[in-house]
């Protein structure tokens, strides 16, 4: 009885003790049992803390741009204000509209093609931007060849990009930034491109494309798992339309039915709504950020991150005269976000600039 009582204990006492986090394990000693606790190493929860976002439209460093910065620095680009906000983001996300690079043939047939030196990427530096989307209509205006040196100015100067790459596996790959605790994966791919041969499974290096969406869609959901927060920023619409083509909705839901908490979009060079579906926020188009020497209004999109991963938006009225982009004050920038809320669907937007989604009767 009592060796079956030990051999009872004994089997016993390999289960994990639930409430103490302690290992019991048991020793029969000369017909009676002995118990040890056995402790073990405690693991240290990753504590999510709170960070903030920041999103600009359309970058285009044209000779008006580089010219201003020549002259004057950042000043005689970018507002102190706007200098700061970029700077203090612990994320601060573009869209580059155009190649670094030299050389290349331009484009047959298009009406605009952009290409910058690369020595200006260090704009991208001093401004503090972390991240840059290539998945747009004129990162090819100079051909492969330049793109690829595009890719290559970036990984020198340590400023991840998305959306285009030397493969397709490059291309539609999610780019992974972890900021206080936090993993948040960034996504790109273009509804717009002039030729099919841009699209990156067709020809390489080229730009992941979002025509077909099933393959974003795929990495959404791939993402979504391995990631605590999912960004999507897609290059669509129509230029100067302030209304979003209903396939933008289509395609945003879409995404955020795979899993993205956050859509972003840019390519229509003006401001377009802002939408919550199944409470996820979406922002059509952010319009210019630096592009023009005249920008009437534009926008920044600021989104503060809390410990449990909630989104909350902050809208940055702007606008440019003698390429230089200006955080706006009072009246102004009252005007600009009295008009997004005006075209925007069933959003509030306040005196702040913050945006919830509008109380339903």
């Amino acid at each position: 009885m009592g060796l079956c009582l030990a051999l009872v204990l004994w089997g016993c006492g390999t289960e994990k003790d639930k409430k103490s986090g302690v290992s019991v394990t048991g020793e029969i000693v000369e017909g009676s049992v002995e118990t040890k606790e056995v402790l073990q190493p405690e693991i240290e929860e990753k504590k999510q803390e709170p960070f903030t976002m920041l999103f600009t439209g359309d970058i285009q460093m044209g000779s008006n741009i580089t010219a201003a910065y020549d002259g004057a620095g950042l000043s005689g680009i970018l507002s102190d204000e706007l200098q700061q906000q970029m700077k203090n983001a612990d994320i601060t996300m573009v869209n580059e509209e155009f190649p670094f690079g030299t050389g290349g043939t331009k484009a047959p047939d298009k009406q605009f093609t952009f290409k910058t030196d690369p020595s200006y990427v260090k704009m991208f530096q001093e401004t503090g931007v972390d991240i840059v989307s290539l998945a747009n209509n004129h990162v090819l205006d100079f051909g492969q060849d330049v793109l690829s040196q595009t890719f290559e100015t970036l990984d020198q100067a340590g400023i991840p990009y998305v959306g285009a790459g030397e493969t397709l596996k490059r291309a539609s790959a999610c780019e992974t930034i972890e900021v206080n605790g936090t993993k948040v994966g960034f996504l790109c791919a273009s509804r717009v491109i002039p030729v099919v041969d841009w699209d990156v499974r067709n020809s390489q290096p080229g730009v992941f494309t979002t025509y077909d969406p099933q393959l974003l869609v795929e990495q959404i959901r791939k993402a979504e798992k391995e990631n605590d927060l999912v960004v999507v920023y897609v290059h669509w619409g129509i230029e100067k339309a302030e209304v979003p083509e209903e396939y933008q909705k289509v395609l945003a839901h879409a995404y955020i039915d795979a899993g993205a908490d956050l859509v972003i979009g840019s390519h229509p060079h003006v401001l377009q709504g802002i939408e919550y579906y199944k409470e996820v926020p979406i922002v059509y188009s952010l319009g210019n950020f630096m592009f023009n020497p005249t920008i009437e209004r534009t926008a920044v999109l600021k989104v503060a991150v809390d410990e449990n991963q909630k989104l909350s938006l902050k809208m940055i009225p702007a606008a440019a005269s003698n390429s230089k982009t200006s955080e706006l004050s009072g009246k102004e920038a009252q005007a600009v976000l009295n008009y997004m809320e005006q075209i925007s669907f069933d959003v509030e937007i306040d005196e702040n600039g913050v945006i919830v989604p509008a109380e339903q009767e």
